[in-house]
């Protein structure tokens, strides 16, 4: 059990060739496009809940952040299929993976810098140094804030890939030694079982719960620079 701990986090190929793609590209299946004039329960669930989260992450912004809205219900809504879909067995969840999360994060948070830059320049600037700071600490309120700066797009991927991660590593113990107490113990065997099953309705929050945060931040981001 040791030795296929970390199994699930390899990425799968086929003849060779990561199909990490293709895993990428298949939650968009999950939504289909409308094409009737009224449409379905489950469409219409989908199209409610949409609603409901982005006018949830819009209340804060301004007409210029608003235009970004697209955006970040396409993210919300592919990070937690995503999340849902790993929780699948036997499947693959790319959100374990730091370098894709890193590139989420990164292109994402350097368009909310470079927008408050271009637009709020005295305001940006003015974030590396507090008002009334006295004049000693000046560089180092400086270099304090220009790391605490940088490291929000690691804390972002850090984030999303420890809390996907932790997960799936104790669902994979515990339903292991679930296999290995029912041969010894069924009572026990029973008493882990209802453990894993009660750990795979939090996972399956946590994958929700960890979507919407990694977008509210993006866009609490977005929010400080428009």
């Amino acid at each position: 059990m040791n030795e296929n701990l970390f199994a699930s986090f390899i990425t799968p190929t086929m003849m060779g060739l990561p199909i990490i793609t293709l895993i990428i590209m298949f939650p968009t299946m999950l939504f289909p496009t409308p094409s009737r004039l009224i449409n379905n329960r489950l469409v219409s669930i989908q199209q409610w809940v949409i609603n409901l989260v982005l006018k949830q992450m819009m209340m804060m912004h301004n007409k210029k952040g608003q235009t970004w809205s697209l955006m970040l219900i396409s993210l919300i809504m592919f990070i937690a299929s995503t999340n849902l879909l790993g929780l699948l067995p036997h499947s693959f969840t790319p959100t374990t993976q730091l370098s894709m999360n890193l590139g989420m994060a990164i292109p994402l948070w350097a368009g909310a810098v470079i927008t408050g830059f271009r637009r709020k320049t005295k305001s940006s600037l003015a974030h590396f140094l507090p008002q009334g700071t006295p004049i000693p600490l000046i560089p180092m309120l400086i270099i304090i804030e220009t790391i605490s700066l940088f490291i929000q797009p690691m804390a972002l991927a850090v984030r999303l890939t420890a809390n996907i991660t932790a997960g799936h590593l104790l669902m994979h113990l515990i339903g292991g030694a679930t296999l290995v107490l029912m041969s010894i113990s069924p009572a026990a065997a029973s008493i882990t079982f209802i453990i894993l099953v009660l750990l795979t309705m939090l996972e399956f929050a946590v994958a929700l719960i960890q979507a919407y945060v990694f977008t509210l931040l993006v866009s609490l981001y977005l929010h400080d620079n428009t």
